[in-house]
């Protein structure tokens, strides 16, 4: 029998996420345990008149071409994702596998050196992007692995990620419509100012937005989403801020992240635990030295950290920085082959200034 509640979801994706229309060339990306939802998907693509191509990503695989692969094998840029990369319309990217610890063995060195290889795939897929040629959208279904990190059950997970995505609602297209309509009230003001400070527990931290574009995260990219989002001028970043949250990196964890900031590079980064795949992280290239993102999370229906990016920089009253690369559509890129968010809980005394206005408080933004 087919669940009602990924039917509502994949009809959201397809017509709301993506708008796939007629005779596009949609790219399906997942494992195997999301079958259930891209099956769903491919219907709803179909219903579109646009043509389907499913990709499975078996588990384990990353695994074995890490450690077993050789450098000239992590090097190699398969003609198939070329092909996709270079002429598809629309790809969704649904996560949920069996293991989400299966490359806590890596060494971060191989990590970082695979994903600079990727660079040829990655820049034809961002200059696709920039240009109008193709969307995206990343998504998530629930599985036993993903329960287990968030430290629920698989039924409990389920009704997190489909409340966070407001699938439980009548109308899902429709409640998204309405997050749209009420963060744009924030783009408004936040477009309308150039210098932010932000004050929390450890951290001081001051940037510039001058000729920048804040952005309505909305569910089209993310889903689900609830966000607000810019790129700071890449020079402008200075001080210290502290990340409440643990760092997640392929499955691995960073706890207590304190970087500090000159004239937008890193200058300081430690770390309690996994100091070791923060530095490397960072030395992923130049561009990985600065911030790409400021952003803060609008979605308070998320309120458990869940050791998801997807859904944990989303949580209302929270902030996140991106290090690595920035939004094309934001203003002047920064290019880098990472984009790697870190969370920052804002609701105790938390406090945002907007060229020199306070504007939010303790996890709550205050301007309309």
């Amino acid at each position: 029998m087919r669940d009602t509640r990924l039917i509502n979801y994949a009809h959201t994706l397809i017509n709301y996420s993506l708008y796939v229309k007629k005779d596009e060339w949609v790219v399906i990306r997942g494992s195997d345990l999301a079958m259930p939802l891209i099956k769903e998907c491919y219907r709803e693509v179909l219903k579109a008149g646009a043509h389907p191509t499913v990709m499975l990503i078996p588990d384990g695989i990353s695994e074995i071409m890490l450690k077993e692969g050789n450098d000239d094998q992590l090097q190699f840029n398969a003609p198939v994702m070329m092909e996709v990369y270079s002429k598809a319309d629309k790809i969704l990217t649904i996560l949920g596998g069996h293991n989400l610890k299966d490359l806590t063995g890596i060494p971060s060195e191989r990590i970082s050196f695979q994903r600079r290889s990727s660079a040829p795939l990655t820049k034809i897929y961002h200059d696709r992007i920039a240009q109008g040629q193709m969307d995206w959208t990343l998504c998530l279904y629930p599985t036993e692995s993903g329960a287990q990190e968030a430290s629920m059950s698989l039924a409990d997970y389920e009704n997190f990620v489909f409340k966070a995505c407001l699938i439980d609602t009548p109308n899902p297209i429709a409640a998204w419509e309405k997050v749209r309509d009420e963060q744009q009230s924030m783009i408004r003001y936040l477009n309308a100012r150039k210098h932010f400070h932000i004050v929390a527990s450890d951290t001081d931290l001051t940037l510039s937005t001058e000729n920048r574009v804040w952005i309505n995260s909305d569910g089209h990219h993310n889903f689900p989403s609830g966000e607000v989002f810019t790129a700071p001028v890449k020079e402008s970043v200075n001080g210290t801020i502290r990340f409440t949250f643990p760092g997640i990196y392929s499955g691995q964890e960073i706890e207590d992240i304190r970087l500090t900031f000159k004239d937008g590079r890193v200058v300081d980064a430690t770390a309690k635990r996994g100091e070791e795949l923060l530095l490397s992280l960072i030395d992923t290239d130049e561009g990985s030295h600065y911030a790409g993102e400021f952003a803060i999370g609008t979605n308070y229906g998320i309120k458990e950290f869940t050791k998801n990016m997807l859904f944990d920089e989303k949580i209302g009253g929270t902030i996140h920085l991106a290090l690595g690369s920035s939004y094309p559509e934001c203003g002047p890129v920064n290019d880098s082959l990472l984009h790697w968010d870190m969370l920052c809980d804002m609701k105790d005394n938390g406090e945002i200034y907007a060229d020199g206005e306070l504007c939010y408080k303790n996890g709550v933004f205050l301007k309309k």
